[in-house]
Parts: structure tokens; sequence; C-alpha cells
């Protein structure tokens, strides 16, 4: 076995974030080429919130161009896993790495340092084969409605793009929750 830590671990999310992103992991390998959150190449992150904003693409930009635009628009990333221990040949899936945690981020600890915080989402809808991270982001989930802070599910970003999704992501960073409503009701 082998322990991995975030790629990002590091990362501090600036105190003005009005809108967080949580994720699960970005592991810290020489095969991940990933040079921010969501850097990889099968993952449209960098295609979606630009476009929710109507600008460019940062999908292969520069880190610096990220970080400027996640500055201006007040836009964080915490991840919900800081380290697992697993096979030397690993594989990255969260339903694979779900019960390989030896470290969970204290995500409720970061938003609660968040005093500008307007709404928070999680980068994935459906949570079979991860019941360990459901836990966890049902906690997270819990004290945003205490809280009264908007909380939503996202469609993954990773492995296509479409415009269903950018309607989604869109509906979210630009309207919130009020907009979850109307596309279900459609």
């Amino acid at each position: 076995m082998t322990r991995i830590k975030h790629r990002f671990t590091d990362h501090k999310i600036n105190p003005k974030t009005e809108i967080l992103v949580i994720g699960t992991f970005n592991p810290e390998t020489k095969a991940n080429t990933a040079d921010f959150f969501y850097g990889r190449q099968r993952n449209f992150l960098w295609v979606l919130i630009p476009a929710a904003f109507n600008e460019a693409s940062l999908k292969g930009k520069p880190v610096d161009e990220k970080k400027e635009f996640i500055e201006k628009h007040k836009i964080g990333f915490v991840d919900l896993i800081v380290e697992v221990d697993v096979e030397a040949v690993a594989n990255y899936d969260d339903s694979y790495i779900d019960g390989k945690v030896t470290e969970w981020r204290d995500v409720i600890a970061e938003i609660s340092k968040l005093k500008n915080l307007k709404r928070v989402c999680f980068t994935r809808r459906s949570f079979g084969g991860i019941p360990n991270m459901k836990t966890k982001i049902e906690a997270v989930r819990h004290y945003c409605e205490k809280k009264k802070i908007p909380f939503q599910a996202l469609t993954t970003p990773a492995r296509f793009y479409s415009q269903a999704k950018q309607t989604e992501w869109t509906g979210f960073f630009k309207e919130g929750n009020s907009h979850l409503a109307e596309l279900l009701s459609s």
C-alpha cells in the first residue's frame, strides 16, 4: 500500500469566497498532470464555470489565469480527501478511494471561516458506491442548511461537456438554487 496526498493540500481558500466548489480527490502522482483543481484533460470545469460568466474557456490555460478568474468571481475550491492509502497501481475513481481514505479534510471548518459565502456545490450528483463521501457531504449539506447557505450537488464536470451540463452549472453560478427548482420542473 502507498499513501498518496492530495496534490493541492496547501491550497488556501480566499476568505472573500462567495461560491465554494467541493470535490473529492486530486492525487499527487507523476501520472496526474493537473496543474490546479480540475485541471485534468478529461475535466471540463474550466469550460463550464467561465461560460457561466460569459467568459472564454480556461481549459488548458496557465494556473495564474485560473487563479485570477476565481479571485475575480470569488470562487473557492476544497476537496473532501487529504490522503489515501492505495495499492501501487492505483485507481483513483471515487468508488475505489472511498474506502481508502486515511485523512479527510474538515470541510465544515473551512466553510465556517468564509463569512461571505453565498452558496456551496459538490461536483457530483450520485452517491452510489461512495458511502463514506456521502456521509461527509451529507454533514456539509446539513451544516449549510443550518446556516442558510444554499447547497447543491451538480453533475460532475468530468468525462464530457454537454449543453445540459452547461445549463445546470450556469444556473448554479448565476442564480443559485432558485434555478434548480426551475430546471427540475421543466
